[in-house]
């Protein structure tokens, strides 16, 4: 069967690339095409869009490429009508996905489904009607969404979290010893301090620094930065100049042997928690004043980190606008730098909490046996 997938960033890219391979392993003659990235391509098919043309975050810099973001709309809608595929699945990325997804059902018989639900239960509750009339099968990955959608009276299938699969898999096939990492990393022998400041440009030009100014106040450890994946090495040099601190290609492999992490709010935060590395969430804002009156004006959740709204409390401390500011930031980090705290203690038994609470591994082949069964079944 014809599959038509669409992505809006790193996470996404990962997450459809897994799920295409079980797609592939469901249905051999499974054939791809797709808005995406370097993961979803080494898994074959064709790619249209790579999914960085597509990421512009923040009010001004969507403003600024509307031009471009309307063409890439139109483009995708024209091109999911031409190859016409058994279905079209969606991956997160609500503001361009639900666009689709009203073209595409309004136009075509073409099946929507949807995997890895649009947050609409931390802001835009209103995408519900849209999501019903536009969406045939929604697949959840947060626990939590089921309850969510069954008071719209809209039935979803959670089929567990990719992010546990991913990280599983990695650390089963995982050999390397602290020795040899930090040999091949070119690596003091000191406590690693992941910084994960973002996916997107205007996410690390406002975090990083600060996490960088953080880290300098202890000399027994070492500031290594996440380069982000579609983010050129060179947009790091100028926040590293001057500094002691490592850029570093391959998230896992560096949580695998950190210490504590600083972690820009989203996917990230809930990996960091599978590879119990205790963290601080940081997220910085323009207009900070401005941005937390509106987050409790408008937003409907409690907490902005998966880990904290998948446990329903706070595991870990958040960092958001105007709380996000050097001095509560060296108190947060100071508590998780201190050996044996009694805050890394709890931290570790709140993740093994929350991990109970998301699962078993199997998310990317349970969606891809639910997707191709229902396909078979519309076909028979």
């Amino acid at each position: 069967m014809k599959y038509y997938l669409i992505v809006g960033e790193a996470s996404g890219d990962l997450h459809a690339s897994n799920l295409m391979k079980a797609l592939k392993n469901v249905d051999s003659e499974a054939e791809f095409r797709f808005f995406g990235g370097d993961l979803m391509s080494a898994v074959g098919g064709t790619r249209v869009k790579h999914y960085k043309e597509l990421a512009y975050m923040g009010f001004v810099p969507v403003l600024l490429h509307l031009r471009t973001i309307f063409a890439n709309m139109a483009l995708c809608k024209r091109d999911v009508a031409e190859w016409h595929p058994d279905a079209l699945i969606l991956v997160d990325y609500p503001g361009f996905n639900l666009s689709i997804a009203e073209y595409i059902h309004k136009n075509t018989d073409i099946p929507v489904y949807y995997y890895i639900s649009p947050k609409i239960w931390a802001w835009k509750e209103h995408r519900i009607k849209n999501i019903k009339r536009d969406v045939d099968e929604l697949f959840s990955i947060l626990p939590f969404e089921v309850e969510f959608f069954k008071k719209h009276d809209y039935n979803i299938n959670y089929v567990g979290n990719p992010c546990v699969d991913a990280v599983a898999a990695y650390r089963d096939s995982y050999n390397e010893s602290r020795e040899e990492f930090l040999a091949s990393a070119s690596l003091p022998d000191k406590r690693i301090v992941a910084l994960l400041a973002g996916s997107r440009k205007q996410e690390i030009e406002g975090n990083l620094p600060m996490m960088l100014d953080a880290i300098e106040k202890y000399p027994d450890a070492v500031a290594v930065i996440a380069k982000a994946p579609g983010i050129d090495r060179d947009f790091y040099a100028p926040f590293i100049k001057g500094r002691k601190a490592v850029l570093f290609e391959g998230t896992y492999r560096l949580l695998m042997h950190s210490y504590a992490a600083l972690v820009t709010s989203g996917t990230a935060t809930l990996e960091t928690a599978l590879f119990r590395v205790p963290q601080v969430v940081c997220y910085a804002t323009p207009m900070p004043k401005l941005y937390a009156w509106l987050r409790r004006m408008f937003l409907k959740v409690k907490y902005v980190s998966l880990v904290n709204l998948i446990a329903d409390r706070e595991i870990v401390t958040e960092l958001v606008a105007d709380t996000m500011r050097p001095d509560c930031l060296d108190e947060e980090l100071k508590k998780l730098l201190e050996q044996d705290s009694e805050c890394r203690e709890r931290m570790f038994k709140e993740y093994d909490r929350m991990i109970d609470i998301l699962g078993p591994a199997g998310a990317s082949r349970l969606a891809a046996d639910a997707i191709y069964s229902k396909l078979k079944a519309s076909k028979m």
